[in-house]
């Protein structure tokens, strides 16, 4: 409406003059004989119905612009309401994400009720072609200590504790070069490490060494824990053979191993922080 008078004002001004002045001529010629009364009225009859109906358009206008801003006020009234409803939906579903990766974790408990679990958040990744670690908002306050493995709500293995302060830790996956796991080929029963290589981080692979008979895997063979030594629990899963090479002297075989689990895709683990056999 300020917009609308700030554009036509002086024009509204100059018509509304001049309709002014009009009448009062007229006015002052009426204050005559009859006649000169009843031709000024003659006169005057057109500018005062343009009058009214300069005063009924102006009055027509303000409530077009006074509907137009109630119309923009609610307008930004939903908008408000619409982005509260969008906050409120984002929620509700970390919320059903985060109870989908809880009664996952629920079945992976009673599956083995011998683990004692601890659910933990990711706050931070340092996921490069040279390293990969993740920070959990859990610490040695709530028992996660040095050495304690960490998995999916699926049991799959996502690396080992190797940094812990009082509400907060750090995890180096699989997929890091200072990480190795004791590790079995399920089908074959064959014993091995996991090796993390800068080579095949950013394929999201590890190398499986030291094996026995590398000619007896085949593609899709699932490789887990092996539990030697009590560091580990026995049977969690690491990942799948892709294939076999040979090292870059041409002589120690190992084999290619997709992991199971991406670091990159994790918002929610858990740390297995105690279990039958732990040393």
């Amino acid at each position: 409406m300020k917009r609308f008078f700030s554009k036509n004002g002086l024009l509204l001004l100059s018509a509304a003059a001049t309709v002014v002045v009009i009448l009062c001529v007229i006015s002052a010629i009426s204050s005559g004989t009859p006649f000169l009364r009843n031709v000024a009225g003659v006169i005057a009859s057109p500018f005062r119905a343009a009058g009214s109906a300069v005063a009924g358009w102006a009055a027509d206008v303000d409530a077009h612009f006074d509907s137009v801003e109630t119309l923009q006020e609610e307008n930004d009234e939903l908008r408000r309401y619409v982005a509260e409803l969008e906050e409120e939906l984002r929620r509700a579903r970390v919320a059903m994400e985060e109870n989908i990766h809880l009664r996952e974790a629920l079945g992976l408990t009673t599956k083995n009720p011998d683990y004692t679990l601890t659910e933990a958040k990711v706050t931070e990744r340092s996921i490069s072609n040279w390293f990969s670690v993740l920070t959990i908002n859990r610490g040695t306050a709530d028992g996660v200590d040095i050495g304690q493995c960490v998995t999916d709500e699926y049991g799959n293995l996502v690396g080992i504790i190797t940094d812990a302060g009082y509400n907060w830790s750090r995890i180096t996956t699989l997929l890091d070069t200072d990480s190795s796991v004791g590790a079995t080929v399920f089908r074959t029963g064959d014993v091995a490490v996991t090796q993390g290589r800068l080579e095949l981080m950013e394929e999201g692979c590890l190398a499986l060494c030291y094996l026995t008979d590398p000619d007896s895997l085949i593609s899709g063979d699932q490789v887990v824990t092996s539990g030697l030594g009590g560091y580990l629990p026995e049977g969690l899963v690491i990942g799948t053979v892709r294939e076999v090479r040979v090292d870059d002297g041409g002589v120690n075989r190992y084999a290619v191993v997709k992991a199971k689990v991406s670091p990159e895709k994790l918002v929610q683990v858990f740390v297995i922080r105690d279990f039958d056999g732990r040393e």
